[in-house]
């Protein structure tokens, strides 16, 4: 079901729980056009030299890019350097937009 994690994610953030990061794996320029609120832009060409220096390996990460290949393999790449709490926003940013999520651009 593409909008559960979107749906649950959203609930996270409406509720005010703490202790998670929301990564946006997309290029600059598609960030800067638009993204989810709160969201961390780091694309995926650095995810593997950045990730373990920007984020606890504990930490719950949701991550989203251009489309659920890249969403896929970025889940991969921070899986195989050590981070286990790591869920794919299939959908992306429409999956998102679905459910109401609020979304800003710079």
């Amino acid at each position: 079901m593409i909008d559960s994690v979107a749906h649950d994610l959203k609930s996270r953030l409406e509720w005010g729980q703490p202790g998670f990061t929301i990564l946006d794996v997309r290029d600059r320029h598609s960030y800067n056009k638009g993204h989810i609120t709160g969201a961390v832009s780091l694309p995926i060409k650095d995810l593997a030299a950045r990730a373990k220096s920007s984020f606890h390996t504990k930490r719950d990460i949701f991550v989203y890019g251009e489309n659920d290949t890249e969403t896929a393999q970025a889940v991969h790449t921070l899986r195989e350097a050590g981070f286990s709490h790591v869920t794919e926003l299939k959908g992306g940013l429409a999956a998102w937009k679905s459910v109401g999520g609020a979304t800003e651009e710079i």
